[in-house]
């Protein structure tokens, strides 16, 4: 045998060595399934607490807005002064809202395929929110409901991350505004 040859058979036969070998190493090294680091474990608890204060800040605006839907089926007269402010809050609980949460509506209506077969009396419905028969009187109430809503948005700051806690800073200062509003503004 030539050296040439000596030499292609060599190298053939440390390449299949080699192509033998390499799958068996990285085969008895895998450890398995592989466990979060963590850095893992630390950014889905960051994810958790985010979505449930994106929650609570919808919730409390969406609880806002039903009070204001309250105050204008019981007192229609109101509606030129409550229907910009209760638009405003819509726009909040929307903005609060986005962002990569699914967060359910407040009072989300069940499908009609859901409700097929349950009777109109199983069906859960939310219960009204009480509003005061004085017109003046509710709409100390809504500034009541505005002033806790800000102040509620106010709290989840310190928690919120940087870009959310600007909006919640925000919605809570347009809080104050309505409440304001409802009732100082009225008078000036």
């Amino acid at each position: 045998m030539t050296t040439t040859g000596r030499r292609a058979l060599l190298t053939a036969g440390i390449a299949a060595a080699a192509a033998t070998a390499l799958p068996g190493c990285t085969a008895a090294g895998d450890p398995g399934p592989r466990k979060p680091g963590a850095a893992e474990v630390e950014a889905e608890r960051v994810a958790r607490a985010e979505a449930a204060l994106r929650l609570r800040s919808v919730t409390a605006s969406r609880t806002l807005l039903e009070r204001y839907d309250a105050a204008l089926a019981a007192h229609p007269g109101l509606a030129p002064r409550l229907t910009p402010l209760r638009r405003s809050v819509a726009a909040h609980a929307k903005a609060l809202g986005e962002g990569g949460t699914t967060v359910r509506p407040a009072t989300a209506a069940p499908s009609p395929s859901a409700t097929a077969g349950a009777s109109a009396s199983a069906r859960p419905t939310p219960p009204p929110v009480p509003v005061a028969a004085d017109p003046e009187a509710a709409l100390k109430e809504l500034a009541a409901a505005e002033r806790a809503a800000s102040d509620a948005h106010t709290a989840a700051l310190v928690t919120a991350p940087p870009e959310y806690a600007r909006l919640l800073a925000s919605v809570a200062a347009a809080g104050a505004a309505h409440a304001y509003l409802l009732t100082e503004g009225a008078r000036a």
